[in-house]
């Protein structure tokens, strides 16, 4: 199909490093879990489409640039870093004294705006290029006459299958905060703690070596 090969090992593989926590599962789960589910959806479609940008980069063959270019990886790896610092200092610094309440994102500049972020957070982080450079590639034919094309078609059944994932996360998370949602001091805690998280990461990127 598509000259892949493996295909049941590669859907089974995939979905395993989906279901992995990182930063875009923490971003929805942190959305999600505050802000309700149309939030954590939205964080979810935009992790994806930042993962279908990195396909087509990668197709385009833009992608081995920023396994060959020190400098290029270095500055999207900053520029992702310094992203990811700005949503958690934006966290902790957000008003205490304002209603906890998840209406206003379910108006739609509210939820684009989520959107946009989920695609600047993984179009920011460098490594899932060179993952998708390191990883499609092992399930396609050598024999095949349009690698290119095996390559989006991989990219594009792993972005859904992550998607799937991502959404049933931002459904879970949603479902079990109602009542920390209801709690405001509750609520402020985990708003401090999902902030901090995001400023560790940054961190935890920017001093990341590219392997």
């Amino acid at each position: 199909m598509f000259s892949i090969h493996d295909f049941a090992l590669f859907i089974f593989s995939g979905l395993l490093l989906n279901i992995t926590p990182g930063v875009d599962m923490l971003y929805v789960i942190g959305r999600s879990s505050t802000q309700g589910v149309s939030a954590g959806m939205a964080a979810a479609l935009g992790i994806t489409t930042g993962c279908i940008v990195h396909i087509v980069f990668a197709a385009a063959g833009l992608s081995a640039i920023l396994a060959t270019s020190a400098i290029a990886f270095m500055g999207l790896k900053y520029a992702g870093a310094a992203y990811l610092i700005y949503l958690g200092i934006t966290l902790l610094l957000k008003r205490q004294d304002q209603p906890d309440s998840v209406k206003p994102y379910s108006s739609r500049d509210g939820l684009l705006k989520i959107y946009r972020q989920g695609v600047l957070i993984n179009t920011f982080n460098p490594k899932i290029a060179l993952f998708f450079l390191a990883f499609l590639p092992q399930f396609i034919d050598v024999s095949s006459s349009n690698k290119t094309f095996t390559f989006v078609v991989l990219g594009i059944i792993f972005s859904i299958n992550g998607a799937f994932c991502n959404l049933f996360v931002a459904w879970f998370s949603a479902s079990i905060s109602q009542k920390i949602i209801g709690n405001h001091k509750l609520n402020t805690g985990l708003k401090k703690v999902m902030g901090s998280l995001f400023i560790g990461l940054g961190i935890r990127l920017a001093l990341s070596e590219r392997n």
